[in-house]
């Protein structure tokens, strides 16, 4: 949304406290390499709504030279967090770093407020238990195919085992004796999208990997991250001291946006890998050949390239699958997700969503698949085919659903 089109918000009264490394902000060249890959300067052609005029905006606050002023709270808003212009950045500037500080400092001081629905979700997060219960509702009518939402994609989730419970149980009758690992459910993941954590327990199995579920776990702190909400420290350290024992070789995640949060808090302590990419270091087992017309489309999340640099998901992952795929057009451009970004901001995420999305009208395929691999990115582009900005049928899927045997098929491989 453009600023010159909208009203000026209130002044706020009361100020911002300086962010504590004012280095971190002139570190800047202003050379505009971030402008042409970041999504609101692409919708707006603001130059205060890219990477490099929120950097000047932060830093004239920051050192006195600019009085808090709502068009800096509006920027600071506008943006998805999706962390490519750090990719584009010549000088390294660690934006998220700085966004991250900035965004957390402006809730604490009252100049940005999270919605209520926001709010409450922060809340029963990190009660896991809490959590999962209040939306065992949902689980029910998505298995049984019932519930209808524009970001809720089609799923059959576990009612009632958890993922923990379904690792244990698959250890047991499999015995993989492979390389040991500890997987994060994810709050959101484990509480509504919970068929993805299964799938990614009997792929791992089926490449003799020993999937552990540590108790003690909790979100990963992404979703505070994303709306400048208290907790991160708290959540952070539950984590380092939920991993950090065990002996494993490394902590997994399928969600990338999760991944990232997670490295932040015990990379220190054992490392965090997507767990896409730690199949492609073992070779993953190849699925059949399909036979029909279907093809995939692979989109990249920002929080996996961008964030955790990883250069994208291995090849040799996508051609196990049995499926033929491409990535799509525009796959390292963000899809407007953001976190919670489609919420807080739904007219932008939508604009952004459209012209990546507007590929699939004439995608060769039948069926079509839209892959990623992040719960919150499914989400958003279930919203294209829920919102008409796609009017022809495709499914959404995580890529590791589509290595997946199923539990009737699963059979170890082991090592030779």
């Amino acid at each position: 949304m453009n600023p010159a089109t909208t009203e000026s918000p209130p002044t706020p009264d009361h100020c911002s406290s300086p962010l504590a490394d004012k280095d971190l902000l002139s570190s800047c060249v202003h050379c505009g390499f971030c402008l042409e890959v970041c999504p609101t300067y692409k919708l707006t052609g603001d130059e205060n709504n890219s990477p490099r005029g929120r950097l000047r905006l932060w830093r004239e606050e920051a050192e006195g030279r600019l009085e808090v002023d709502p068009w800096t709270d509006f920027y600071t808003s506008e943006c998805v967090g999706c962390l490519a212009c750090e990719t584009a950045c010549p000088a390294n500037v660690p934006y998220g770093e700085i966004f991250e500080q900035i965004r957390h400092d402006h809730v604490a001081t009252g100049r940005a407020r999270p919605n209520l629905s926001l709010r409450l979700a922060a809340a029963a997060i990190v009660r896991p238990a809490l959590f999962n219960l209040a939306l065992l509702p949902v689980r029910l009518l998505r298995r049984l195919g019932l519930f209808r939402h524009r970001n809720v994609f089609a799923g059959e989730p576990a009612v009632l085992e958890s993922t923990a419970a379904y690792a244990s149980r698959l250890m047991r009758q499999h015995q993989p004796n492979g390389p040991r690992v500890a997987l994060l459910t994810g709050c959101l993941m484990e509480a509504l999208f919970r068929e993805i954590n299964f799938a990614t327990v009997r792929v791992l199995i089926e490449n003799n990997v020993q999937v552990f579920v540590p108790q003690g776990q909790s979100c990963c702190g992404a979703f505070q991250e994303h709306t400048g909400l208290e907790g991160v420290d708290a959540l952070r350290q539950q984590n380092r001291q939920a991993f950090s024992s065990g002996g494993f070789e490394a902590v997994l995640t399928n969600s990338s946006g999760c991944g990232l949060a997670l490295g932040k808090a015990i990379s220190d302590k054992v490392p965090v890998r997507d767990v896409l990419t730690f199949l492609g270091d073992l070779g993953p087992v190849n699925r059949p050949r399909r036979t029909d017309n279907a093809r995939v489309y692979v989109d990249l999340p920002c929080h996996l390239i961008h964030g955790q640099k990883v250069p994208g998901i291995p090849t040799n992952v996508l051609d196990a699958t049995g499926i033929p795929w491409e990535l799509a057009p525009l796959a390292r451009d963000c899809c407007g997700s953001g976190g919670t970004y489609h919420i807080q901001k739904p007219e932008n995420a939508r604009e952004i969503l459209a012209r990546k999305s507007a590929f699939l009208q004439d995608a060769p395929g039948d069926p079509v698949i839209l892959a990623t691999s992040n719960h919150v990115c499914m989400m958003q582009w279930n919203s294209a085919r829920t919102s008409s900005l796609v009017n022809r049928p495709f499914a959404v899927r995580h890529v590791v659903q589509l290595l997946d045997p199923g539990e009737a098929g699963l059979q170890v491989r082991r090592n030779k």
